[in-house]
């Protein structure tokens, strides 16, 4: 019957207990009077088919998921977005209208929300610092937005290479690859610097391997590392003078798509980010 349960929305995780992003999501339904929930399920890697299913049974809008769900859930949907197939990862999956779930890559989209709101990243030059997960999903959509030139810093040459394989392939974009052995001197051409690795994430002291006396003031650095928000890196580059960017606000946008995908309401922002803070404990 209309009206007898709220729509329904998932966050598959494995270690969900604590997500923080469940208070950010009900804020934003509570504040726009969206009369759904969204759900925290843990979910084992082997259990994730049987999850899809009953979550398609039970008629829900839709879904995020975490690692490691992100791509083993492909095979499991009815097509991808443009991000999603680029990316080759899914963290969000949205029912259409005809009963189809398409899995969608919000990473880098919240990444880019955010970035927007401090410069046109078009024809930029951008320095990313990792080519997993979230620094590949960032990648994509600085290429898909148009910035002028791509440098990828990694450890690990052989993901780096995969990164600069996936862009070439699936979006005709040749980007630099740097092997990160030593701090890396930032060139003085370098409009925007991005940190998509996990260094800092709950370590306050954690120090990226860059030479901070080569950022120049006016230049962008951002921080996927959401806890703390103000890491090292932020703190250093905002004395040098740059304008700093940090993973909370990446966060939160990616909510606010997330939201917008299922239900079509573009909620508000501020909203999200104060019960985002609240629940942890900023």
């Amino acid at each position: 019957m209309p009206g007898f349960r709220p729509d329904l929305v998932g966050c598959l995780s494995q270690g969900a207990a604590g997500n923080p992003t469940v208070a950010m999501v009900e804020a934003a339904f509570a504040h726009h009077g969206i009369d759904a929930r969204y759900i925290n399920m843990e979910v084992p890697p082997e259990k994730l088919a049987d999850a899809v299913a009953g979550l398609r049974a039970c008629g829900f809008l839709g879904w995020n998921l975490s690692m490691p769900h992100k791509v083993s859930v492909i095979p499991l949907l009815d097509g991808l977005g443009r991000s999603a197939s680029a990316i080759g990862a899914v963290n969000c999956v949205v029912r259409h209208d005809d009963g189809r779930f398409i899995g969608e890559n919000t990473d880098g989209q919240g990444f880019l929300r955010s970035l927007c709101d401090l410069t046109d990243p078009r024809g930029t030059n951008v320095v990313l610092f990792g080519a997993g997960g979230a620094a590949r999903a960032i990648a994509v959509e600085l290429v898909l937005a148009g910035i002028g030139h791509l440098t990828i810093v990694n450890r690990s040459p052989e993901r780096g290479r995969s990164l600069q394989k996936a862009l070439a392939e699936s979006l005709a974009t040749e980007a630099a690859l740097v092997t990160w052995e030593n701090e890396f001197e930032v060139p003085a051409t370098t409009d925007i610097i991005i940190n998509g690795t996990s260094i800092g994430l709950y370590d306050p002291d954690a120090r990226l391997p860059l030479a901070i006396n080569s950022l120049r003031a006016g230049q962008i650095v951002a921080d996927v590392v959401f806890n703390p928000p103000q890491t090292r890196l932020l703190q250093d580059a905002a004395a040098r003078g740059c304008r700093t960017l940090d993973g909370l606000s990446m966060l939160v946008n990616q909510g606010v798509l997330g939201v917008h995908y299922w239900t079509g309401v573009l909620p508000d922002a501020g909203v999200m980010q104060r019960a985002l803070t609240a629940a942890m404990g900023l």
